[in-house]
């Protein structure tokens, strides 16, 4: 991966994450204009997600909420992350895979708080009714779902298993509606990628020392 990386940003530079710059700059914008007192309310009408609005509304708003910066964590981190792990997923996959991946994620994570809150505080993978309306938006959720894909893509199977680790510990020690999001994520993806490895083409796996699939 490292060197799939490498050889795109030296031979193109900047030109070869147009996608992942798109998002960092869209997110910028959205960050801006939701810290106006003008802006607020028009940036959560069209990319605010919560559990207790309508499914339908929350899958118009989904395409835009993964751009929304959540409201209670430093901006920096969000384009950090996007910068990185999208940056890197453009490259080894292309962009469009990168969005499918990503959106899968995060309707995991969407469609997991609406089951968790119906479950609710008592059982195992529920949530309070508190969370239902908690403002579920960012990019977290695909940048983990992205991360275990390209893991299992290059057979990065040790750094994986971190991801998947440091995610459960995020659970364990703050047990909250983002961290199960997460946990839901990392389980569509590692769907996708089971999916993939017994139907998919034989070339959708990547032996190690190769570049990415075509």
């Amino acid at each position: 991966m490292f060197w799939t990386v490498r050889d795109a940003l030296v031979r193109d530079k900047w030109r070869a994450i147009p996608m992942t710059l798109g998002a960092v700059c869209l997110t910028s914008v959205f960050q801006i204009v939701q810290n106006t007192s003008w802006g607020f309310q028009p940036v959560q009408d069209l990319g605010s997600v919560k559990a207790v609005d309508p499914f339908w509304l929350a899958l118009l708003r989904t395409p835009l909420s993964l751009f929304v910066p959540a409201l209670d964590l430093p901006v920096w981190g969000a384009l950090a992350q996007m910068l990185l792990v999208f940056g890197i997923a453009e490259i080894c996959i292309g962009w469009w895979r990168t969005l499918v991946i990503g959106y899968v994620a995060t309707l995991a994570g969407t469609t997991y708080a609406r089951i968790g809150v119906a479950l609710g505080p008592e059982h195992p993978f529920g949530l309070p009714v508190s969370d239902r309306i908690v403002n579920d938006t960012g990019p977290s959720a695909a940048v983990v779902g992205l991360a275990i894909y390209l893991c299992w893509l290059y057979r990065a199977y040790l750094t994986g298993a971190l991801v998947i680790l440091a995610m459960i510990g995020e659970v364990l020690i703050k047990n909250n509606l983002a961290g199960k999001e997460h946990l839901a994520a990392i389980a569509a993806v590692m769907a996708v990628c089971v999916v993939r490895a017994q139907w998919g083409p034989v070339r959708s796996r990547v032996p190690v020392g190769q570049g990415p699939p075509p």
